[in-house]
């Protein structure tokens, strides 16, 4: 610097003092005429301009002094508070970089880093420059203030708790941010801590509505409900746009018991907010307190539709179709949450519950026992009991006697206190012509409900039934069906201590009477079964199996009186009708063996070989375009290829 700059150097600091900028610039300026190279000249001059808030001359300034000086890094902070003034952060950043790069040793650096990330919302490299900041400035409450601001604007509310309290105590007098404090303190769950750095918050700046609002929410959560409500409403005094709180206010409303004013509220923040799934959940909950189910279900369905995976809002609406006893809508949303949650026993025994009062008994039986095999419970037990007592209730309406049986000792044994367990058994054996069983059990009906009149009276005209002269059977006729009895000398016990014996006694008869039938020991196999059918009277296919070791023996009258006992037992019983079809067939009673193929098809329209033995019969009576449509649809229904071909050439010789 020449003599003559360094004296208008000196005149400039004077002019600046006294804050006449303007003369102090003109000094500067002729300064740096005589010597341009000067960067001391250059920072000054710069420095004015900044104090005057010319900032784009000052930048202009400190460029030209950066090109003279590169390695300084004094002018790069600088510069860089110049870009943070003017909000360039990423300019400012840069500056403050290069210069920590120049100069690492000036600690006081790391603030300043720290100041513009938080201001970018770089919250992590913030915390850990304020942190290095404050490994040698400890005591810079500022700066430790900041941190902990950064620290709640990451999301970690206990290290910023940790900070403001080392503030508070340290520099209480001093402190003044009771309300990100307070935050802070009501995000860790500190609500009565909380609630007094609010208050003081509030206390201190009455147009803080952030600190109002956690206040409020702090005296919610403490259950303090006056005080929150007292508080929402002075926000939305103040504000009553301020739809992003609603949902708590409604929240706090709907826990004081005000469910419409909550329901209001609800419907306010959804208008706002319409994506948020957990407003229609809550609001659903609000009209199922008040026992609207319809509006609750419309709310519920609308949380799921905007999250579908949502496993409580399924569970709140199975619940409701249950309580409306939509049924199926709610099994729909129980087999949704168990495809998620397999194992939640309470959620299987609504299903359980829900297929029972559908009348689905077997699939209620069936889920009853699964639990059963988790976790005893005697409401299931007799969940259980009732379930099984009402299928073979069914199961007698329907004529499946050997159901109904099963069914009804089932119940028996499992203590069922319901005397219809007997009267349904009674009938059942009636049905099946095992009388003396019938009597048994008309009889213990009777005697565990005398009051109910029309045991008796049905007993009665039972007994004076089987009194009558029986007519002798004819069983040539299809319409002698109905008077089949089965007359066998035993029948399954009823005793709960021999009843699971008794059922597997019965497998092992009709198993051995397989090994017989296939070694084509028919006598032997025709034995075995008989003596199964003592055990278990009204089993269809053990008394087709009769008939078929009859057939095959050529014993036809033996043979049709036990196809006849199966179709007796099970009216809709397809392979019953179909047999008893081919042994009329080969007696050529074409008539009968229509009506029985008929039937067959009737029970199982594909029945592929129903449609062939109805076609062989019509051929026999000269009908040939029945013969070739019913030919046709066996082709459409077999899955046996090997007479495929000669099917199909059958139809062509018949349409010459």
């Amino acid at each position: 610097m020449t003599p003559k700059a360094s004296e208008l150097y000196q005149e400039a600091c004077s002019l600046e003092y006294q804050h006449d900028y303007t003369n102090a610039i003109a000094k500067l300026k002729e300064a740096i005429e005589q010597s341009p190279e000067d960067s001391m000249l250059l920072t000054k001059l710069a420095g004015i301009y900044t104090e005057i808030n010319d900032y784009d001359k000052a930048v202009e300034v400190y460029s030209k002094a950066i090109e003279i000086k590169p390695n300084d890094a004094f002018i790069y902070i600088s510069l860089g508070s110049i870009y943070e003034t003017q909000s360039k952060y990423q300019e400012a950043l840069a500056a403050y970089e290069k210069a920590l790069n120049i100069f690492p040793e000036y600690k006081y650096n790391y603030l300043n880093l720290a100041n513009v990330q938080y201001q970018m919302k770089d919250y992590k490299n913030a915390i850990e420059n304020y942190k290095l900041f404050l490994e040698t400035y400890s005591q810079h409450w500022e700066a430790r203030k900041s941190l902990a601001s950064s620290y709640l604007s990451d999301g970690n509310p206990q290290k910023a708790v940790e900070e403001y309290e080392n503030i508070y105590i340290n520099n209480n007098e001093q402190f003044d941010d009771f309300s990100n404090f307070g935050i802070a303190l009501f995000k860790t769950g500190s609500y009565e801590k909380a609630a007094e750095m609010l208050e003081k918050a509030v206390e201190k700046d009455e147009t803080n509505i952030t600190a109002k609002i956690c206040l409020a929410m702090t005296y919610q959560n403490l259950e303090k409900n006056e005080l929150a409500l007292a508080q929402f409403n002075a926000i939305f005094k103040e504000d009553p746009e301020l739809n992003s709180i609603r949902f708590d206010y409604a929240n706090l409303l709907a826990d004081m018991g005000n469910n419409q004013k909550a329901i209001e509220e609800y419907k306010k923040y959804i208008q706002s907010y319409p994506e948020d799934n957990q407003a229609y959940k809550n609001m659903a909950l609000v009209y199922k307190r008040e026992n609207d189910l319809k509006n609750a279900i419309e709310n519920y369905e609308k949380a799921i539709e905007k999250n579908s995976k949502d496993i409580d809002a399924k569970k709140e609406l199975a619940e409701c179709y249950h309580l409306e006893k939509d049924y199926a809508n709610a099994i729909k949303y129980y087999n949704e949450i168990l495809a998620e949650n397999p194992d939640d026993i309470d959620i299987k025994t609504n299903k359980a519950i829900a297929l029972h009062a559908q009348d689905d008994f077997n699939g209620a039986i069936s889920l009853y026992n699964e639990i059963l095999e988790k976790t005893d419970s005697e409401v299931i037990q007799n969940n259980l009991t009732d379930a099984i007592l009402s299928q073979a209730s069914k199961d007698l309406d329907e004529k499946n006697y050997t159901n109904a049986i099963n069914g009804f000792v089932k119940a028996i044994s499992r203590g069922t206190k319901d005397s219809y367990a007997y009267f349904g058994l009674a009938r059942a054996y009636r049905a099946t012509g095992v009388n003396d069983k019938a009597t048994e059990f008309y009889e213990k009906a009777i005697a565990q409900d005398p009051e109910r009149v029309e045991y008796s009276r049905e007993f009665a005209s039972f007994i004076s039934e089987i009194n009558k002269p029986q007519e002798e059977e004819n069983t040539s006729s299809l319409g002698e069906i109905n008077n089949v009895v089965l007359s066998l000398p035993e029948s399954i016990p009823a005793e709960d201590n021999s009843y699971i014996e008794n059922i597997q006694k019965n497998k092992d008869l009709i198993k051995s009477g397989d090994e017989n039938y296939k070694s084509k020991k028919y006598e032997k196999a025709i034995t075995s079964y008989k003596e199964a059918l003592k055990l278990k009277p009204s089993d269809e296919e053990t008394l087709l199996k009769v008939g078929n070791a009859y057939k095959l023996q050529k014993d036809e009258k033996n043979a049709i009186d036990y196809y006849k006992k199966a179709i007796f037992v099970k009216p809709e019983y397809a392979d019953g009708w179909f047999n008893l079809g081919l042994v009329y067939a080969d007696q050529k009673n074409v008539v009968q063996s229509k009506k029985c193929f008929e039937k067959t098809i009737k029970i199982d329209p594909k029945y592929a070989y129903a449609y062939y033995a109805l076609a062989l019969a019509n051929e026999t009576e000269k009908d040939n375009a029945a013969a070739i449509e019913n030919y046709e649809k066996f082709l459409k229904y077999n899955t046996d290829d090997s007479i495929k071909s000669s099917v199909q050439s059958r139809i062509k010789t018949l349409k010459k």
